[in-house]
C-alpha cells in the first residue's frame, strides 16, 4: 500500500495517484512556433517586398528622371557612373551621390 496526501492506495493502482505528466516537447514549442510564423508574415515579409521594389527602383533609374534623396535634395539625373549618380540640383549646379542615397523617384506634380 502508498500513502499519498493521507489516501490509502493499494499498490496495484499507485499509477493512478501519480502526478500528472507534463506536456510532450512539441506542444511546450508550439505557442513560441506560432508566434514565429505571426512575426514573419506581419514584420519581416512586408519589409522583404519593400526592400526589393526599392533596389528595382534603384536598378532602373535613367537620366532625366527626378528623384529624391535620403538627405532631402530634389534634383534631376545627369548622369550614372555604376554605384553613383550625377544629380542636376540646380541650372550650372551638379552633385554626385551614391545610389543608395536617392530615396525615392519625385511624385509628378501638376502646374497650373
Amino acid at each position: 500500500m502508498i500513502v499519498t496526501f493521507g489516501t490509502v492506495v493499494p499498490a496495484g493502482l499507485a499509477f493512478l495517484a501519480q502526478t500528472p505528466s507534463q506536456p510532450g516537447g512539441i506542444t511546450l514549442f508550439l505557442p513560441l512556433i506560432l508566434i514565429m510564423v505571426i512575426f514573419y508574415f506581419l514584420m519581416i515579409m512586408p519589409a522583404q517586398r519593400r526592400q526589393k521594389k526599392v533596389n528595382e527602383m534603384l536598378k532602373n533609374l535613367k537620366n532625366g528622371d527626378k528623384v529624391i534623396t535620403n538627405g532631402g535634395i530634389y534634383g534631376t539625373i545627369v548622369g550614372l557612373e555604376g554605384d553613383a549618380i550625377q544629380l542636376r540640383i540646380a541650372e550650372q549646379v551638379k552633385i554626385k551621390v551614391s545610389r543608395s542615397a536617392i530615396a525615392g523617384l519625385q511624385l509628378e506634380s501638376k502646374e497650373s
